[in-house]
């Protein structure tokens, strides 16, 4: 097994709290969001692409919380995925890959 690479992203301060944004990781596009207030960290990543409208458009869904999962909801369809997880509540078979994150002198860093 590979170990991780960390790559960093941009500045925690140029992702707007409770927003979150695209970034080209390796080639492929990562949706990564500033979670104002969340424990144990305030960043999260997960994969930009939608598979339920086959578009990759989840950097721009609106970030809130189902009981206690952080999540965004699609800016489509709005179907719900779990942050830390990746998986689509309402339909699981739909999942995407999340990464790891982390803030580190100020700088957002995602693990390849």
């Amino acid at each position: 097994m590979q170990a991780s690479r960390w790559i960093p992203v941009c500045p925690l301060d140029d992702i707007v709290p409770n927003t979150g944004v695209c970034a080209l990781v390796d080639g492929e596009q990562v949706a990564v969001f500033h979670v104002a207030g969340s424990a144990p960290q305030p960043v999260y990543a997960i994969s930009n692409y939608d598979p339920n409208s086959d578009a990759a458009v989840l950097s721009r869904g609106l970030v809130g919380n189902l009981g206690d999962r952080i999540v965004v909801a699609s800016p489509i369809y709005k179907q719900h995925f779990d942050l830390a997880t990746g998986e689509c509540l309402e339909a699981p078979a739909n999942s995407v890959h999340a990464y790891a994150a982390k803030v580190e002198g100020g700088t957002v860093w995602v693990a390849r």
